[in-house]
């Protein structure tokens, strides 16, 4: 127990900066309105690629024979490989909804 409360005080300003960061997030999220949400989540989705990298990284510098680091690595590669996707594919379908339609050629 005592180890843990030697972490959050030496952490406490990190600490604080993270619950700041959760309740500013909340706030903007908030205030967005919801036409333009799922735009932005798209986009946001989309430069989760830093993860990915973050993940590889990681993996890289995890030793053969920790499993668990190796394993929770490449969930983490899969899942943000994922959402990168599904970021492109949403915001294609977007972009897809606001290009003209071509009028049939007439035979």
């Amino acid at each position: 127990m005592q180890s843990i409360l030697d972490f959050f005080s030496f952490h406490i300003e990190i600490i604080y900066i993270v619950i700041l960061s959760v309740f500013l997030g909340i706030e903007v999220i908030g205030r967005v309105p919801s036409v333009l949400h799922t735009p932005l989540m798209s986009g946001a989705n989309a430069i989760h690629g830093v993860v990915v990298i973050g993940a590889i990284i990681v993996m890289g510098q995890a030793q053969p024979d920790n499993y668990g680091a190796l394993v929770l690595g490449f969930l983490a590669v899969v899942l943000g490989t994922l959402n990168v996707v599904g970021g492109f594919v949403v915001t294609d379908r977007m972009l897809e909804m606001f290009k003209k339609k071509r009028a049939p050629k007439a035979n």
